[in-house]
């Protein structure tokens, strides 16, 4: 875990100077895009290989993009598409006061526990290839993680940072 939390924390640094804007930041609210993408059902999983000439396979093979890494506290509508072509994907909203500490993964399931005081704030649950679907929730100043929960997908870097101010 001390890994993959370390490299979340130097991946979200380096991804947070890449944003788009929002779709629309009104009174009732912002409303955000989010694609879920991943490199495709024939890659190398995450399961079966940790590690590939030295280089850890988490780093590339999936993701979440959002319109914006930054927005202001309160409503939040997020329209998620999986833009996969062939893999299920879902999004979670969790809360994340410690980015050091990451979320509570566990290895032995390959998942996060969402059990866990804030893992869950709200999701878009499992999305087939190409559907969409959307969330509105209430968010308060801190920094928050998408994040897919489907075994393996949040370690193979299927997550990302949302600052809300």
């Amino acid at each position: 875990m001390k890994s993959i939390a370390k490299t979340f924390v130097a991946a979200s640094l380096a991804l947070g100077a890449f944003s788009i804007p929002a779709l629309a930041d009104t009174d009732a609210g912002v409303t955000l895009t989010v694609n879920l993408w991943d490199a495709g059902a024939k890659m190398e999983t995450f399961a079966d290989h940790r590690v590939i000439n030295n280089v850890p396979r988490y780093e590339d093979s999936m993701g979440i993009m959002i319109s914006a890494a930054t927005i202001p506290a309160g409503e939040v509508t997020f329209l998620v598409t999986n833009g996969s072509a062939d893999i299920e994907h879902e999004m979670v909203v969790a809360a994340l006061p410690d980015m050091a500490a990451g979320l509570p993964y566990e290895e032995d399931t390959a998942r996060v526990n969402e059990d866990i005081d804030g893992a869950n704030l709200g999701e878009v649950p499992e999305l087939a290839p190409g559907a969409s679907g959307g969330l509105t929730i209430r968010l308060k100043s801190g920094t928050y993680v998408l994040y897919c929960n489907i075994p393996g997908h949040y370690a193979s870097g299927m997550w990302a940072i949302l600052t809300v101010e």
